[in-house]
């Protein structure tokens, strides 16, 4: 599992990015507008271009072959890009120049999510990939946290600090990727041939489509919840702007901490099952946090939340590719971060839109609601774990 390591280390700067954008950014933008409805739909730029981007740079890595592999070309160009333009955003001058800023940098993370991810299918064995995915959310989660922790004291020295810190990780963990994966030598070979063009008929079959649909509904959810999270602290519970990112480190927490035990489970109990604990958890995490007014309560639900939502997370993706087949790897991936995108396209500004109504108590209810609606579907998806138990038996 070394490789899984050093491939984490992609993930991490992944999760440390996005952590820290979806913490301190709605600042930025909070300075130019009053709406937390349209604060909410700007913060949906990511999804936006994901939506479009990540199924296609999915599949073209599918079909992509040069002397650096199949998904090293776009971590290369994509990874320096980000690290430029986030180191960017703080130095706007106006809604215009962020805006931009905002966009180039997401169009550059477009570029190279997709196969970041799609490399751990790509060499790690069947039975091993619910671990490996617990180890690159690990990395993910251990980003998330410095990204809520360490940034917010970076950010109270100096706001563009964190910004200039997560640039030079990016590049940090490009070299410990390029220097440590190589696709020709670590890759699995496959037993099927690559077709030029990936038949989506095919590969949405009914357990595809119906956990893509409990994918959407608990992105909807958890997506909606972390990007408004530190707006509801701050105006609903008086929180300093610290504070509320640092609260929301527990939450990155717990899930750093439960990562790979959820991995584990999923392996021996079956990754639906964990994932169905995991939904029924957050309903009533979700639920609870709108009667935690002190700090203490608040973190400790966040904290518990967090291992509920590894539950869910860790076990998703690996699932979601066992139900294809190994040439679409990269194309599976881009649909899982196809549906979570237009989720976060629509949640937070769904959410921001009943704050403004109803107030901030509705983005607890409104996060529960939707978890129950995964549920939903989550129960009918018919579990593979038989085959997959097959699929171990074999690679072991």
């Amino acid at each position: 599992m070394k490789k899984t390591w050093l491939l984490g280390f992609g993930f991490f700067s992944i999760s440390l990015g996005w952590a820290l954008y979806n913490g301190f950014v709605p600042f930025f933008l909070n300075d130019y507008l009053a709406s937390t409805a349209l604060i909410g739909f700007l913060m949906t730029i990511d999804n936006y271009i994901a939506l479009f981007l990540q199924p296609y740079i999915g599949n073209r890595s599918d079909r992509t072959n040069t002397r650096y592999g199949r998904r090293m070309p776009y971590l290369l160009i994509g990874i320096p890009s980000a690290a430029l333009f986030f180191a960017l955003i703080p130095f706007h001058t106006s809604l215009v120049t962020l805006i931009i800023f905002m966009v180039c940098m997401n169009l550059s993370m477009a570029i190279f999510r997709s196969p970041t991810i799609a490399l751990m299918p790509d060499i790690t064995p069947h039975s091993k990939r619910t671990k490996a995915n617990g180890i690159i959310n690990f990395m993910g989660g251990c980003g998330a946290i410095i990204a809520l922790s360490i940034g917010s004291l970076l950010y109270d020295i100096k706001v563009f600090l964190p910004f200039l810190a997560v640039s030079v990780i990016f590049l940090i963990a490009l070299w410990i990727i390029f220097n440590n994966i190589n696709e020709n030598r670590d890759t699995i070979p496959s037993t099927v041939t690559p077709t030029a063009k990936i038949d989506y008929k095919m590969e949405l079959n009914p357990p595809t489509v119906l956990l893509l649909s409990a994918i959407f509904f608990w992105f909807i959810a958890v997506q909606g919840m972390e990007a408004l999270f530190t707006l509801y602290a701050v105006n609903a519970l008086g929180f300093s702007k610290s504070a509320s990112a640092f609260s929301l480190a527990f939450f990155s927490l717990s899930f750093v901490l439960s990562s790979i035990p959820s991995g584990l489970l999923g392996a021996k109990y079956g990754k639906k099952n964990i994932i169905l604990i995991g939904i029924v958890g957050l309903i009533f995490i979700f639920i609870l946090l709108n009667w935690a007014e002190s700090v203490f309560i608040l973190r400790t639900f966040l904290l518990i939340g967090g291992i509920f939502w590894a539950c869910i997370n860790i076990n998703a993706y690996p699932f979601i590719v066992s139900t294809g087949s190994e040439h679409s790897y990269g194309t599976r991936t881009g649909l899982y971060y196809l549906v979570s995108s237009v989720a976060a396209i629509i949640s937070p500004p769904t959410l921001g839109l009943l704050i403004d109504f109803w107030g901030f108590k509705m983005l607890f209810f409104a996060a529960a609601g939707s978890m129950l609606l995964a549920l939903a579907c989550m129960i009918k998806v018919k579990d593979t774990e038989t085959s997959s138990v097959s699929n171990q038996k074999l690679d072991d």
